[in-house]
């Protein structure tokens, strides 16, 4: 890996529009090395904008995305500071899998030697020589994969890396990122697959309508959205939740054999069940997932319609 002093991603105040649609609205927030960084947020939430102004794809009409401390457009050899993987299509489908990384290599200044490398990293080894027209969806994600790693950058940028991979692909993924993070790579990835997320992310940047909702560690924000919600299971559902409200707990029925009760600490809930002679088989803290966490932050995180003439966003 390069040595970078600033391996990170650097994102201030971003704002854009594209007519009267509204895609960024003051984005900021910084993609830190060492760790993996989850970019998530609804349809229409300004990520995919985001990454192409850090890109310099798209220009902003205020703020700045820095790469290292530095413009993407004034790094010299871009692949040495950044790895991206934006659209895992974008490519010659003529060219083998090796001719491809070739001339992103002599594009770069980089040694065929690193070609071979990469192509072992992404689990290549048996295609390399094989057009890359002919690959499945997961071999072009690996693929994306090799190209992003040709110039052994500090700072990755996926977007959706998990789509097409088979169960073993998604397991290597999963493996694959959280060890370039080891590595003090400062890694970005933008994915709606939260399951994915939750095992393999050390942060998590949500958005919504152009702006940052939350920029959290991911156990962090486990926690807060677990609350001191406790599950308990009982088939007898309205003597204990009778039981539970009088000992001063919040309770919500979670179909026809289980309560979520809030309010009342799991001793406490089994202390007054078993008081009462309440029968129950199941008592246990609640453990939300990033899935559950992600939904709540987003319920009104929906796409901008557009800014009347005259407003501003």
């Amino acid at each position: 890996m390069n040595d970078e002093s600033r391996a990170t991603i650097e994102v201030v105040g971003l704002r854009k529009r594209f007519g009267p649609q509204v895609a960024l609205d003051g984005m900021a927030f910084t993609v830190r090395p060492g760790q993996v960084t989850g970019f998530v947020g609804p349809n229409g939430a300004g990520k995919s904008t985001t990454m192409r102004v850090i890109l310099g794809l798209d220009a902003p009409d205020g703020g700045r995305a820095l790469v290292c401390g530095r413009p993407y457009r004034d790094l010299r050899h871009p692949l040495k500071h950044l790895g991206a993987l934006l659209d895992a299509s974008a490519l010659q489908p003529g060219r083998t899998a090796r001719n491809h990384l070739l001339w992103l290599a002599h594009s770069q200044g980089l040694p065929a030697r690193r070609v071979d490398s990469v192509i072992e990293q992404a689990g290549l080894g048996k295609a390399a020589r094989r057009k890359a027209g002919g690959f499945s969806l997961g071999m072009r994600q690996r693929l994306g994969i090799a190209a992003a790693l040709l110039g052994d950058p500090p700072v990755l940028m996926l977007d959706e890396p998990f789509n097409g991979l088979d169960p073993d692909g998604i397991v290597w993924m999963r493996g694959f990122l959280s060890s370039l993070a080891r590595q003090g790579r400062a890694v970005l990835v933008s994915t709606h697959l939260m399951g994915e997320l939750q095992d393999t992310a050390d942060h998590l940047v949500v958005v919504g309508r152009g702006k940052v909702v939350a920029d959290t560690g991911v156990r962090e924000l486990l926690a807060a959205a677990s609350g001191d919600r406790v599950t308990v299971r009982t088939t007898a559902l309205l003597r204990a939740t009778s039981v539970l409200q009088a000992a001063g707990a919040v309770v919500r029925a979670m179909g026809h054999d289980a309560l979520s009760v809030s309010g009342l600490a799991d001793e406490g809930i089994v202390a007054a069940l078993t008081g009462s002679a309440v029968p129950f088989s199941h008592v246990s803290a609640h453990r939300a997932t990033l899935e559950e966490a992600y939904m709540e932050l987003t319920r009104d995180a929906v796409e901008y319609r557009g800014v009347p003439a005259g407003e501003t966003a």
